[in-house]
């Protein structure tokens, strides 16, 4: 489990967008979440994919942006921003399996041309007689 400072995480409050009624003028309750990639404690392997995502989240300076203005509160939606900054560290937490290429068996191929010979068989017997012997 990756964890990051709470130092290397920028939290500011910004009024939210759209309907909230009389609230929404008054009160700074969407959070704006930045976080350096490229300035932080994880390690380089992870840093590497975080930059390889292609994330709108993640700017070409290398920084995370999240803005989470779902909740009515302040705390609920710094809880919220917070859970998905974890959750894009998570998803580039460990390296992907590297696929080794296969070779289907021998067995393999041969029942493989064994079924198009039947089936070869089949559609032949499904043409006209004279068709066979070239009359």
């Amino acid at each position: 489990m990756l964890t990051i400072q709470e130092s290397e995480v920028s939290l500011s409050a910004i009024r939210a967008q759209g309907a909230g009624g009389q609230n929404v003028n008054k009160v700074s309750s969407a959070i704006h979440l930045r976080f350096d990639i490229a300035a932080s404690s994880l390690p380089d392997d992870v840093k590497s994919r975080l930059l390889a995502l292609n994330d709108k989240r993640i700017t070409k300076a290398g920084e995370i942006i999240i803005k989470a203005q779902q909740h009515r509160t302040q705390e609920m939606n710094r809880l919220d921003a917070m859970m998905r900054l974890h959750e894009l560290l998570a998803a580039v937490e460990f390296a992907p399996k590297i696929r080794k290429p296969t070779k289907p068996s021998k067995a393999a191929k041969l029942k493989r041309l064994d079924s198009k010979g039947l089936r070869s068989e089949v559609k032949a017997m499904r043409s006209k007689v004279g068709h066979l012997t070239g009359e």
